[in-house]
């Protein structure tokens, strides 16, 4: 199956009857896309010019990291691709003119270590693109865009309480996403290290604040490649607060099975429960159908081997907040 991209035109937008074909082998023959349309037969030209802006600002493998401060270097839209067992690995490219693909691996399938797509067809994409002619990038299908204003942080449209935003061109229909809901306003005291409200703190020494918080799972990956992220402030010994989500399970999920591992001699392996909680430091305790398997401090994994069956998982913190799921434990039966 190949597809046009021909609708990204300097007049505006031109979908095709046929946008999506299949593909032609014969040399000086043409795909047929039929005639030209008024609405897309899929998708517009506005999500693909977005889709393949994003793909082009994808990081480029060693060698290749600085290609935009280069004037012989030329945008691509590219994704790579492993497969289980690193058995093949592939590289795919779009320029406004050529559609490169690379695979790599054996003939016999059999898997190696380090056979990837970003180590091993990556660098041969960005060889081969080297070698063709130097081509301009898309043409914005400005018809299919609006221009609107963008939180820098979420990637949600502004909200009222995003202190940092930006004006981005996105698909007409993205006018119809959520505004940022990452974003809202805190009372601190006057050293900002503690959340306070009426209830502790005298009214005229708050200082209001508009902040940046992630749901506690989101915040636990977030946080270790953001540095400059900020944690949500505790709320003061003092003061009541109905605050809520305070930690988030990341493994296992709601009703998940989990399949206890056995290893290479058939005895069963411990399984790894994780938890993301917005103070690490902070002591959980955990309880399997209200028996205590153990506490977690700082990283909130916990290995323990359940018996088969299915359960309550509870964790506690060292301020009463909890959390409970529910969960099956089953070893793999032979065939």
């Amino acid at each position: 199956m190949v597809g046009s991209l021909n609708f990204i035109q300097k007049s505006g937008s031109e979908f095709r009857e046929n946008q999506f074909t299949e593909p032609v082998y014969i040399l000086n023959k043409k795909a047929n896309f039929g005639k030209i349309q008024s609405q897309p037969p899929i998708w517009d030209a506005g999500s693909v010019y977005t889709t393949l802006e994003t793909m082009k600002d994808v990081n480029r493998p060693e060698g290749e990291e600085s290609w935009q401060f280069f004037n012989d270097s030329q945008p691509i839209a590219w994704k790579t691709g492993t497969s289980y067992g690193f058995k093949d690995a592939w590289a795919v490219g779009v320029t406004s003119k050529y559609v490169i693909g690379v695979w790599a691996g054996n003939a016999t399938g059999e898997g190696r270590p380090g056979l990837t797509g970003i180590l091993a067809a990556a660098p041969v994409l960005f060889d081969v693109l080297k070698s063709l002619p130097k081509s301009a990038w898309f043409v914005p299908p400005y018809d299919e865009l609006k221009e609107v204003s963008v939180c820098s942080k979420s990637g949600f449209l502004s909200g009222i309480y995003c202190e940092k935003s930006e004006m981005q061109w996105i698909p007409k229909s993205g006018e119809q996403s959520a505004t940022c809901m990452y974003h809202f306003p805190i009372i601190l005291d006057k050293t900002e290290q503690y959340q306070v409200n009426s209830s502790c703190y005298p009214i005229s020494d708050m200082k209001h604040k508009n902040w940046f918080v992630l749901p506690p799972m989101m915040e636990h990956y977030y946080a270790g490649n953001h540095p400059e992220y900020k944690i949500l402030p505790p709320f003061a010994a003092n003061c009541y607060s109905e605050a809520k989500n305070h930690m988030d399970f990341i493994f296992p999920k709601e009703n998940e099975i989990v399949i206890i591992p056995t290893n290479f001699h058939e005895f069963k392996n411990e399984i790894i429960l994780k938890l993301a909680h917005r103070q690490p430091e902070t002591n959980v305790y955990w309880y399997l159908d209200n028996e205590f398997i153990g506490m977690t401090t700082n990283f909130h994994e916990l290995s323990f081997l359940p018996v088969p069956g299915k359960y309550t998982l509870l964790v506690i913190d060292d301020f009463g907040n909890e959390l409970k799921r529910r969960v099956e434990f089953r070893t793999l039966t032979k065939q």
